[in-house]
């Protein structure tokens, strides 16, 4: 980025994504009246621009074309370009990107669409090499001057298609769910899956964890060996290729082949959050240790790289440094053989500096070799291989990691997105809280807490109200449903660890907010934005999975769980409305309806309250907790609540568990010996 350049009008703006183009030749304007208005008042198409700061592609058509002059002038003279940060405003990419799906098939980011000065998307596409940009702009500009009524026709029709995309008729009346229904989901899932190195039969690869959480559900109660096996091969591949950083925690965004070896190498907060949840509870189900270091090592990864005193979470890591993608990350064979001395061979031997790490950057014409760290057997058959303990070579490994760890921290660091969105830092609340449950390590816990209260006192309106973003000490945006969903989905996740009532009572406000701004009279699932924004062409619905699960899916899923806590029926309901909407599409594809499945797990199988209530209440908690028992939900006092779920259990002072199940309890127990009994 040049600085020489007189700047435009984004750089007012907080968006590090924003900001990256600030001195860009093109007039950029960010979204808001002043763009929308000079767009009609000038009679001009918009070009409404969609990325994100650590998107290597967006970088690349900005080096391209944003910063090319020529390029400029034509967008300058005949357009009003807008640069929307697709973090910042997921509302106006949910929009553009639907209706750039609807005219190539595929979306992506950078995200460009042209539009009329009305907002109504015309034509649009993802990256566009320069000599292609240039000639579409001319194109759509002498289209625009000579033959407006085309131009309005076709951006009728596809706005009409954008808004129709979300129109729901569920198939049948009521719910058909059943175990066999959800088998019959995953065997048309498993027609796609690669059964050599986990994940997808294709690339690229994308983490997915909420697909995973499913599978390692739904094989714990259906005893689904294939999807238990599929689960654990992808968690083991994953967390053994190039995807995952061994030197120092953290997954990058996807891989760019089958193997998981060569990652995109940005890493996002929102897909290091889940995969902290998914291998915090593999663990749980497994006990395999691989797991735990997994969690640990990630968790490091994010308070080291992303955390800031104020308790919240920054959003990304750029994929480059010093102009080249992966810089950062890749190592030279010399440099190992220099920081490692004696430990080099065994380390390259379990690490792969050999011809299977050994990587090229064709896209950035590297002739110079570098090696990506990926594993291809586990600690303990290398350990084997090497007459050494597990433990023994753990340790190794460890030092050698902190060695390495404090070589790469010379290197220029990739750039940070120093924004913290409500949603992301969430998910990490849910993550710790998950990690403390089935690691047991009490500094998650305090970490979650500490999280849990950034929202609270900095992300939380003095209404009640989440804010989306929060940079530089003040929050923006109107909160979207995915912020309220997850915040949600979050203090549940705090209460059940402690069963500190304030948060579930914080839960249950935010639920009410949701009822009141999100909801259609036409169908019980939920706006993406509040009925207090300002409307854009189409209010779009968020309804199937994606690298984050649908926010609608999180919402019906606390709509289940609250309306059990607070004997809330219509919540629960609802909840079985908003399923039964999706339920066609979650049979014929389930990797696009997983957090759907999950809901559908508590409804078909064994879904019970545990009721703990006495002065041993966090004994007895604890105690349960060494059990792997995903469908259960945990409520406890050690004296008077105001839970419904918990009134009239508490007042004899005894210890005792409560095992309920479809409004009807078992006898309490005295021990968790005979709740285990109840619940087996």
């Amino acid at each position: 980025m040049s600085t020489s350049r007189k700047p435009n009008q984004l750089i007012n703006e907080s968006s590090p994504y924003l900001l990256q183009h600030a001195y860009n030749p093109v007039n950029w304007l960010p979204w808001g009246d002043e763009a929308l208005s000079r767009a009609k008042s000038e009679n001009k198409l918009m070009i409404i621009s969609v990325g994100y700061s650590a998107c290597h592609w967006c970088h690349v058509m900005e080096h391209q074309s944003f910063e090319d002059e020529k390029v400029a002038q034509i967008m300058n003279d005949l357009f009003i370009s807008i640069k929307v940060d697709r973090e910042e405003r997921p509302d106006i990419d949910q929009v553009y990107m639907a209706a750039v799906q609807l005219m190539t098939g595929q979306g992506g980011w950078p995200l460009n669409c042209i539009a009329l000065p009305d907002g109504r998307p015309l034509y649009g596409g993802t990256y566009f090499p320069k000599e292609k940009w240039m000639a579409v702009l001319l194109n759509l500009a002498d289209l625009w001057n000579g033959e407006p009524e085309k131009c309005i026709q076709y951006a009728t029709q596809l706005t009409d298609g954008v808004r129709a995309l979300d129109q729901l008729v569920p198939e049948f009346d009521t719910l058909q769910l059943s175990p066999g229904a959800v088998q019959l989901s995953w065997e048309n899932w498993s027609q796609r899956i690669d059964t050599t190195e986990g994940g997808p039969n294709r690339a690229p690869k994308f983490p997915l964890p909420v697909n995973y959480l499913f599978l390692l559900r739904y094989s714990h109660y259906s005893k689904s060996g294939s999807a238990r096996q599929h689960t654990l091969l992808t968690l083991d591949k994953m967390a053994m290729g190039g995807i995952y950083d061994h030197v120092g925690g953290g997954f990058a965004r996807y891989s760019t082949d089958m193997l998981w070896k060569v990652p995109h190498f940005e890493k996002m907060l929102y897909d290091n959050a889940q995969l902290i949840s998914l291998y915090s509870e593999a663990y749980g189900a497994t006990g395999d240790v691989f797991y735990q270091n997994v969690v640990k090592e990630t968790i490091a990864w994010a308070e080291r790289e992303l955390l800031t005193d104020e308790g919240g979470f920054c959003s990304a890591l750029d994929a480059d440094s010093e102009g080249e993608e992966g810089k950062f990350y890749v190592w030279k064979k010399e440099e190992l053989m220099q920081e490692l001395q004696s430990d080099f061979e065994w380390f390259a031997e379990l690490f792969n500096v050999n011809s299977i790490g050994y990587w090229v950057d064709h896209h950035q014409n590297q002739n110079e070799g570098n090696y990506i760290l990926l594993m291809r057997q586990s600690y303990s058959s290398f350990a084997k291989s090497k007459g050494w303990t597990t433990d023994e070579l753990m340790n190794r490994v460890g030092r050698a990691k902190m060695q390495l760890l404090a070589a790469r921290s010379k290197r220029v660091r990739p750039g940070l997105d120093d924004k913290m969105l409500c949603s992301w830092n969430a998910m990490m609340i849910k993550a710790y809280a998950e990690a403390w449950k089935y690691c047991g390590d009490d500094t998650y816990l305090l970490s979650a807490i500490k999280t849990a209260r950034f929202i609270k006192e900095k992300m939380t309106s003095d209404k009640g109200r989440l804010w989306h973003s929060w940079k530089n000490g003040k929050a923006s945006v109107n909160g979207f449903l995915e912020d309220y969903a997850f915040v949600i989905d979050a203090y549940i996740a705090l209460y059940q660890t402690k069963f500190d009532e304030a948060w579930l009572m914080l839960a249950r406000e935010l639920a009410n907010t949701v009822i009141e701004l999100f909801s259609d009279s036409a169908d019980p699932m939920f706006f993406f934005t509040s009925s207090e924004d300002a409307p854009l062409i189409a209010r779009k619905k968020e309804l199937s999975d994606n690298v984050i699960p649908a926010s609608n899916s999180v919402m019906a899923n606390n709509l289940s769980v609250l309306g059990r806590y607070f004997g809330r029926e219509e919540w629960i309901m609802r909840a079985s409305e908003m399923l039964k909407c999706v339920e066609a599409e979650m049979i014929k594809y389930g990797a696009g309806y997983a957090n759907w499945l999950n809901l559908a797990l508590h409804q078909m199988y064994p879904s019970r309250e545990v009721v703990i209530v006495g002065k041993h209440v966090d004994k007895s908690a604890a105690e349960l907790r060494k059990y792997y028992l995903p469908n259960e939900i945990f409520a406890g006092s050690a004296g008077h609540s105001e839970i419904p779920l918990l009134h009239n259990r508490t007042e004899s002072g005894k210890d005792l568990i409560f095992v309920c199940e479809n409004n009807t309890c078992h006898l309490p127990v005295s021990s968790v010996e005979e709740a285990l009994k109840q619940l087996n």
